[in-house]
Order: C-alpha cells, then sequence, then structure tokens
C-alpha cells in the first residue's frame, strides 16, 4: 500500500482519484474554511495540519509520518491571468517554494529512515511557465538541487520537458481534462519528480514508446466544435458558453454550448463561476439552454465538468443544513481543485512505475 500527503489540499480531489488504486491519504494541509468542512465531512479520520508553512516542522520532529507521495496544488492567482501575475513576490506564490522545502525534510526523514525517496506531483495553471519572475525556473532549480533557478532555452518554458539534476529528476507536461473523459477545456502544468532509485518521472508524464517508428501513434481523442452563423457572418463557438458574436459584438440568444448533448465541451471551471453568475455582461460564463431559457451551471453540474462525485461539495456549513450550503462557495472550491480523470491518471501512472511495470500505450481514460 502507497500512502500519499497533500498540501493546500483543498476539498481533495486527489483523494477522489486515488481512493481505487491503494494510494491512501496519510494528512492534509487546507486553511480555507469551507474547504476544510468539505475534507472533515468526507475524511474525518485523516488529519487536517491546516498552514503548509509549518509542516515539515512537523516531518522532521516525527510528529506526522513521511509518505511515499507529495502532492501539493500551491496557489494558482499570481501566475494567472485571473490573479495580478505578481509571481513569487506574492506570498501565495512564495508557498511554491515552502513546497520544495516540504519535499526536502520528507526525503531527509526517509532516508533515516531508510526508505526510498518520495515521489513529488505538483500542479498549477500553465501561466506559471511565463512568469516574469521565472517562477517556474526557480521550482525547478530548488527542485533539481542546483544552487541557482534554471532558465529556458528559449523566451518561455515549453509545455513539457525534462530536467535531471544532482538531487532530482523532474519531467513536466501540460495536460488538458478535455482528453481525459470531462466536457472542459482544462489545461494545467503538472511535475513529477523524485530522487528514487530507477524511477524516472518521464514514464509517468510520458509514452516513452511513441518515439520507436515501429509502432502507430496514438492520436488524442477528437472534439467537435460546433457553431453558429450570425447574421453578420460572424462564427459563435456553441462549445465555449459565449454567446456574444466576435464579429458584430452583439448578443446572439437561444444557443447552448454543445457539450450539454455531449458533442462538445465546456470552458475551463474556475473558482470565480459564481462571480460570472452576477455579472454575466461582463464575464463568458459557461451555460446551457434549459427547455427554452438560458441558464448558468448549477453546482452540481459543475462537479461533474471536474470529475467529482455529485453533490461533493454540498455539505453543513455554518449550523445550516447541507441543502443549505452557498452556491458561490461551492463554485469557489470546485473551480480551484483538480480534474479528477487527469490525476487518476497520474495515480496509475506513479503506481505502474513504482512497481516497476511498463505501459506501451498512454490511455487518456478515466
Amino acid at each position: 500500500m502507497l500512502t500519499y500527503g497533500s498540501v493546500c489540499s483543498g476539498i481533495e480531489s486527489t483523494a477522489v482519484a486515488w481512493n481505487c488504486l491503494g494510494i491512501d491519504p496519510l494528512w492534509f494541509a487546507e486553511i480555507a474554511p469551507f474547504p476544510c468542512t468539505v475534507l472533515a465531512r468526507h475524511y474525518p479520520d485523516v488529519a487536517n495540519l491546516g498552514d503548509m508553512q509549518r509542516v515539515a516542522a512537523y516531518v522532521l520532529s516525527g510528529r506526522i509520518e513521511a509518505p511515499d507521495i507529495l502532492v501539493a496544488g500551491t496557489p494558482c492567482q499570481p501566475f494567472s491571468v485571473a490573479g495580478m501575475r505578481e509571481g513569487l513576490i506574492d506570498e501565495r506564490g512564495a508557498l511554491t517554494i515552502k513546497f520544495v522545502e516540504l519535499a526536502d525534510a520528507n526525503d531527509f526523514v526517509r532516508a533515516r529512515a531508510r526508505k526510498p525517496p518520495t515521489v513529488i506531483v505538483w500542479e498549477n495553471v500553465p501561466g506559471v511557465l511565463k512568469d516574469k519572475g521565472n517562477a517556474f525556473g526557480c521550482l525547478l532549480g530548488a527542485l533539481a538541487g542546483e544552487s541557482c533557478e534554471l532558465r529556458p532555452t528559449g523566451r518561455k518554458w515549453t509545455d513539457s520537458g525534462c530536467v535531471y539534476g544532482p538531487q532530482r529528476a523532474i519531467a513536466w507536461r501540460v495536460l488538458n481534462a478535455q482528453y481525459f473523459g470531462v466536457a472542459q477545456r482544462r489545461r494545467r502544468v503538472f511535475v513529477v519528480a523524485s530522487a528514487r532509485p530507477g524511477f524516472d518521472p518521464a514514464s509517468v508524464l510520458f509514452d516513452l514508446g511513441s518515439v520507436r517508428r515501429d509502432i502507430a501513434p496514438i492520436e488524442p481523442k477528437a472534439i467537435t466544435t460546433e457553431v453558429h452563423i450570425c447574421g453578420c457572418g460572424g462564427r459563435v463557438p456553441l462549445c465555449l458558453g459565449i454567446f456574444d458574436c466576435p464579429k458584430c459584438k452583439q448578443r446572439v440568444s437561444g444557443l447552448a454550448p454543445t457539450w450539454w448533448s455531449g458533442a462538445g465541451i465546456t470552458q475551463t471551471i474556475d473558482a470565480v463561476l459564481a462571480k460570472h453568475q452576477t455579472m454575466p455582461e461582463k464575464n463568458r460564463f459557461p451555460a446551457v439552454l434549459d427547455n427554452g431559457r438560458l441558464r448558468f451551471l448549477t453546482p452540481t453540474e459543475a462537479e461533474r465538468l471536474q470529475g467529482l462525485p455529485a453533490n461533493y461539495t454540498q455539505v453543513s456549513w455554518r449550523g445550516k443544513p447541507a441543502e443549505d450550503c452557498p452556491d458561490g462557495l461551492r463554485y469557489n472550491a470546485i473551480g480551484n481543485c483538480k480534474a479528477v480523470p487527469v490525476v487518476r491518471w497520474l495515480g496509475r501512472k506513479i503506481v505502474a512505475a513504482l512497481e516497476g511495470q511498463t505501459t506501451t500505450a498512454e490511455g487518456a481514460t478515466s
């Protein structure tokens, strides 16, 4: 049985993804009140350690166990178009480096106990790859054990790559949830790293057999994008939940995004979905056509687009029954979590790599 610890845990889509893979959570670290309530509801026997900046000290002191796998989805706002993009200057962005300190502490304790080093999984928005302060290079340099930040060969970091440093081997790749069985465009960069002998992170994130010429290439799942032709000739994509013609800027009414009928996908479910509902004229939003009337996604629909069980975030809140749980809190928590099928795929690949198994196909199914 493998174990994992999670920081910046949110509502723990990782636990949902890995509960069938034999990877059990040892502890979480989350401070936001509503996600903490969701964690307490679904995982009452797993300790929530709170502030992730204290977790390294807990590991070093023996207060908590050093797990086999360490998972983090550190705050994305410092690198996202939805935030101020202040990178590592933002105290939330600085948690990226704090996570490396935790990884080092975890490896130190495991080495002392004669256990193999940790497998590290880190996730964030692709904006981190083009951060002005080179936050991604700082992360790679720290994980690799270099004395300084690493620099990309071009103007910005590519969507995928590998680094082999004196301390750890590291691989990263931007994965899009739409190719893993959910009706949502959601691009996120995943980093897998470890100092474990014989464990190559590239074998987790990449299909290494695809570079051979004796097998057929694997084609991504086809996505159909339908369009509506406006009176001015403009093309309005139906799968984005955007109903303004890009040519004449006029609102097009009576349309539904095609993902609702199973033929397409919606745009990214983000943490400000509730804000979209209060200012629809200023925001692009996922929506559906229901009995001839345009409406917003319900929290349950947003959960399904992330691969979560229905009503996973519907919990009793501040003494009120679960049925009265505020939608805004649910939208925010759902938008901040990882897409379950993507994390499940990663978990399967990690288990296979740790067991020494070789996979010849990189199936993108949940």
